[in-house]
């Protein structure tokens, strides 16, 4: 069997990143709080003494349980730049009904914008609005909506 699970993210306060995504993208609890430590994770992290406190919660247009983002926060962290062109994973990406809207319930919640809103037709006529924006932690989040 084959099946997504989670993304995860680091976070300085994981609650208050929690609190972030069930506010303005409407994430869900599903009950699976972590407070993690022991010789076990040691060995899976490569981390001496690693301690790990999070909640995994349902992303919005899915199921029950699954996928989810895992916000975590260790007891002690590495900072790193935050660029929309780094290798690796990016950015999340988010399809709402109003980006306008959600971008400023975002910028409310302590997020911020990155580039321009901007509206494009696609060759096949559909019509979509983006913008890059941040969480309040600063990852990178893409809003976007789609019209006919």
């Amino acid at each position: 069997m084959f099946r997504y699970v989670h993304t995860n993210i680091i976070a300085k306060d994981f609650q208050r990143l929690v609190d972030f995504y069930k506010e303005v993208f409407q994430c869900k609890s599903i009950g699976e709080t972590r407070d993690l430590r022991g010789e076990w994770l040691d060995k899976l992290t490569g981390l001496p003494h690693a301690h790990i406190r999070g909640e995994h919660l349902c992303l919005p247009g899915y199921g029950e349980d699954h996928p989810t983002l895992e916000i975590f926060s260790y007891d002690t962290m590495k900072e790193s730049d935050i660029a929309i062109n780094k290798r690796g994973i990016a950015h999340l990406a988010f399809e709402v009904d109003q980006v306008e809207e959600t971008l400023r319930l975002l910028l409310e919640k302590g997020g911020s914008q990155i580039g321009e809103l901007v509206q494009t037709v696609y060759a096949d006529g559909r019509k979509a609005v983006f913008v890059y924006a941040t969480d309040c932690e600063g990852n990178i989040i893409e809003l976007q909506s789609w019209s006919e």
